[in-house]
């Protein structure tokens, strides 16, 4: 099993004649059984093709043309227009939005959250390059070219959540490389404002079967940790965790910032320092090196006697 999307998944590219669309569109074609990836939107472009994907002006033309509800779509288009872009396929019912345009004024993308919560639809992102099932499908660029993709996701046990989008994939990779493989890896984006956090994605991991661990990627700046500590510990979650903080050298430099738009420290309660401390009160194992991970989140699944590979769940999608 996976959370979010799996070999059904149907979904569409918004800008997808885009260069870097373009490029995305045949990554997630040639991954794993092949995306299911339904229609492509461009307005003034009604007709095309790209790399086999219909292209339509409007989103609701690609649901017309599809003939029944699409699961999912993929922004890439200008900063600018996303937030356009996003209610147009909100609107349309897509309940799956990856966005994966970055810079996008912080008041669009309170507009598309809240906008999003209203319809019961879920945004991943922005800034995110979107989320992967080993062996099945990904939604967005994350892994890159299919091949790459292949070698650092394998199908497995451990849940991955990371704020950088090259992150997961070494995480990924380092886990793949001691025979852990991964249920799901989303990339949820390194903005100050993002639609889905660590702790809203935690029950979606939770419900999992396949899932029996997670290993996170953070960095300094925001409230996402302080959120997920108080969502483990108020629902004594069954999932041991492993989180890597990155940027730890900040706390020594006050004021300064640095890789994402969210790694800005307010106060005292945004360190490095004080996010550790406050993971390991909720019982969350903060690792000193991304190396260390494997060996940690392994050693904490035997203690519950939790299988760790994917032979032993049996049957993995």
């Amino acid at each position: 099993m996976s959370i979010l999307i799996d070999a059904q998944t149907t979904f569409i590219v918004q800008g997808i004649t885009g260069r870097e669309a373009v490029n995305l569109t045949r990554e997630c074609l040639d991954y794993g059984a092949g995306a299911k990836i339904v229609g492509g939107v461009t307005p003034g472009r009604l007709g095309r093709e790209v790399h086999g994907v219909p292209v339509f002006d409007t989103v609701a033309q690609a649901v017309a043309h599809h003939g029944a509800a699409i699961d999912g779509s993929v922004v890439t288009v200008p900063p600018a227009f996303t937030k356009d872009a996003v209610f147009e396929a909100i609107e349309n019912g897509i309940k799956l939005i990856v966005i994966v345009t970055e810079r996008i004024p912080r008041r669009d993308v309170a507009q598309m959250v809240e906008l999003a919560t209203l319809r019961g639809a879920r945004i991943i992102g922005p800034n995110c390059l979107g989320m992967i099932v080993p062996d099945v499908v990904k939604m967005g660029g994350i892994g890159g070219p299919a091949r790459n993709a292949a070698q650092a996701y394998t199908p497995g046990p451990i849940g991955v959540i990371s704020r950088s989008g090259g992150m997961t994939t070494e995480m990924s990779s380092t886990l793949s490389a001691a025979g852990l493989g991964q249920s799901t890896a989303v990339s949820i984006g390194g903005d100050a404002i993002i639609g889905s956090t660590y702790a809203e994605l935690m029950p979606l991991f939770e419900a999992d079967p396949q899932t029996q661990g997670i290993v996170i990627y953070t960095e300094p700046g925001g409230r996402m940790e302080a959120e997920l500590a108080r969502w483990v510990t108020e629902n004594e979650s069954r999932l041991p965790i492993v989180a890597f903080m990155a940027g730890r050298f900040m706390d020594e430099m006050p004021g300064m910032s640095f890789g994402h738009a969210g790694t800005i420290v307010e106060g005292k309660a945004d360190t490095a320092s004080e996010k550790i401390a406050r993971l390991a009160e909720a019982g969350i194992t903060v690792a000193e090196r991304i190396e260390d991970i494997p060996g940690l989140i392994a050693e904490q699944m035997q203690a519950r006697g939790t299988p760790t590979t994917a032979a032993a769940q049996g049957g993995l999608s």
